[in-house]
């Protein structure tokens, strides 16, 4: 090291209140998503949010650069998990961060958060088990929890007085939840359910012929990314759009629709995340984002944005001491900092209350776009935290 470059860090060390050798370190963060295969997309979409969030922070949090790490999981929880304890045991990374999908995450979370006393922050993934009874003093979610948004539009359907309903999804953790929590709030008749292989499925004739012959008041499905694509398209294709509405959860978004276009106007969805709401921090994440990157984010990427700025409130709050992991956490409780959903706050097991807001798909000009329509629930908590012994501030 030059006598420049150390004055220089010195100067840095000495104005944030740290010794020099601190001041030196980066802030590494690792992430985990899905970056080939056919959900390639969510990835690249999480991915682009978080470099994005780099460069609105100046490519630092309290003075230190930053450093993503970026990992595959390649759509296979063992694959995560490997990921994962390569982060923490060989890159040393500070934070995690990422996870699609809730079997991975489920599978990564002891490596990460008990093994390698990291804090994880879960930028989508949100199985019932961590909101309860695995919470962990170390996971913190800028999602949700998986029930939460199906509960929502079972909410939304009772207000519109669909009586009857034919719920499908996919065979995995995430998939049993979101049917989970529609059929919990949800108040007309259930007269069938799939669920489906998974991921391997992406022909749904076999379900849409039986949800022709049952004749339900509508169809709710949770199916992300491709799958959400094939299911849209074949459900056109039967003919069933023009005698059973569906109704969906994370299987029409940004990512989705130039490829569903026409075949998913008028399809209703819930979300806690949408593209239009008015705070200044939302309006500057979308705009950014579609002029850096010619297209328009999604949740996958609003929640991503998120939690690299939670983590830059922990990390502010320390002023970069990043062995201070109990102040760290304490920080990120309070949940001070700006997010794009506006109004922010954590549970007692550190998944968000939060608003749910219902969308439609519209055509504007030569786009297909989603529009909201209205709030559905506010600061909605989630109906597994009182199985979550922590408490906040503890």
């Amino acid at each position: 090291m030059t006598g420049k470059m150390f004055g220089v860090a010195t100067i840095a060390a000495l104005a944030l209140g740290l010794p020099p050798a601190l001041a030196q370190q980066g802030v590494k963060i690792g992430f985990v998503s899905t970056f080939s295969g056919p959900q390639a997309a969510i990835g690249e979409d999480m991915r682009r949010s978080v470099d994005l969030a780099v460069e609105h922070l100046g490519g630092k949090m309290a003075g230190k650069p930053i450093e993503i790490v970026y990992e595959d999981d390649q759509f296979k929880p063992d694959v995560g998990k490997q990921k994962s304890e390569k982060l923490v045991q060989q890159d040393k990374v500070n934070f995690v961060s990422g996870y699609i999908w809730s079997n991975v995450l489920l599978a990564s979370l002891k490596t990460v958060t008990d093994e390698g006393d990291t804090i994880l922050v879960g930028a989508n993934a949100g199985p019932s088990q961590i909101a309860g009874e695995l919470c962990n003093k170390n996971f913190f979610s800028t999602s949700w929890q998986n029930d939460q948004t199906p509960m929502a539009m079972g909410e939304y359907l009772n207000t519109k007085g669909v009586k009857s309903l034919y719920v499908v999804g996919p065979n995995y953790a995430a998939g049993k939840d979101m049917l989970a929590g529609v059929k919990r709030s949800y108040k007309g008749q259930i007269v069938g359910e799939d669920y489906t292989k998974w991921p391997d499925q992406l022909d749904f004739s076999a379900e849409l012929t039986k949800i022709g012959a049952a004749k339900p008041g509508g169809i709710f499905i949770f199916y992300p990314g491709a799958h959400g694509v094939q299911f849209v398209k074949q459900w056109v294709q039967a003919g069933l759009n023009k005698t059973v509405p569906l109704y969906q959860v994370f299987s029409i978004d940004a990512i989705t629709l130039p490829q569903q276009g026409a075949d998913a106007l008028g399809t209703l969805g819930a979300q806690e995340w949408v593209n239009d709401l008015p705070n200044q921090t939302n309006k500057k994440f979308v705009a950014d984002y579609v002029a850096k990157y010619k297209t328009r984010p999604s949740f996958y990427g609003a929640q991503s944005y998120d939690a690299a700025m939670l983590i830059n409130s922990a990390v502010t709050a320390v002023n970069g001491d990043l062995s201070k992991k109990d102040d760290m956490r304490k920080a990120m409780e309070k949940a001070d900092f700006k997010s794009v959903r506006g109004n922010f706050k954590f549970g007692n097991n550190h998944v968000p209350i939060q608003n749910f807001y219902l969308q439609d798909v519209v055509k504007e000009g030569n786009d297909y776009v989603l529009k909201t329509v209205a709030t559905i629930v506010e600061n909605y908590q989630d109906r597994f935290h009182d199985r979550c012994p922590m408490k906040l501030g503890q």
